[in-house]
């Protein structure tokens, strides 16, 4: 049996997505319905997780309060991070990841890029992981990015967020073909997720060995 890994504030499944393809068995928690995850859902409060069964925990809580253009608009967004890292904690036994935009307040985060992984975004993301995991080396950003509403060019990156413009080149930017265009300006590429599901199930196998 694959191991289970428990998905809060899952949205439209691009961390489910790597997660599947590292080795794991996926359920996602989301306050809002998503009739786009690709896996198993249940509708709830992602606070009130219960981790029974589960043998790793993934958490992207809601990023907005620290992007700079939240910040800029002085609009009020919840800050869950520190809040869900002590609930995760009392679960020791279980490797968990708390991922979110660069500037969140996350403990030795690992970062990932894009350019890490063959994508054409660069979409920094940070990761809190509660288990060993190398930091890949970060390719320098020479490729043009094409900014929010101007249609991206042969060998532009894309900035995937806000009212862009290109959806099926940002499709194939993420590596996700799945979702609306609302959903997909949000997620996390699925190639961020595997490459640390892989990690976590290296983890996972030592302890059972240890």
């Amino acid at each position: 049996m694959k191991p289970r890994a428990l998905d809060l504030f899952c949205c439209a499944g691009g961390s489910a997505m790597g997660l599947f393809r590292a080795g794991f068995q996926v359920v996602g928690i989301d306050i809002e319905p998503q009739p786009h995850y690709p896996f198993q859902f249940q509708l709830g409060n992602a606070m009130d997780f219960d981790p029974q069964g589960f043998d790793f925990i993934w958490a992207s809580p809601p990023c907005q309060a620290y992007t700079n253009a939240q910040r800029i608009r002085g609009r009020e967004h919840p800050d869950l991070i520190e809040e869900l890292r002590s609930r995760l904690l009392w679960f020791p036994h279980i490797p968990h990841v708390i991922e979110n935009v660069p500037g969140a307040p996350l403990i030795n985060p690992l970062e990932l890029c894009g350019a890490m992984f063959g994508l054409k975004t660069y979409r920094h993301r940070i990761f809190e992981c509660s288990f060993p995991i190398d930091q890949p080396a970060h390719p320098p950003h020479i490729a043009p990015v094409r900014k929010m509403g101007r249609r991206p060019q042969p060998g532009d990156f894309m900035h995937v967020v806000g009212n862009f413009s290109g959806v099926d080149q940002a499709r194939e930017a993420m590596g996700i073909d799945w979702m609306p265009r609302d959903k997909f300006r949000e997620a996390v590429p699925p190639a961020y997720s595997e490459y640390i599901g892989r990690a976590a199930l290296d983890h996972i196998e030592a302890a059972k060995t240890a």
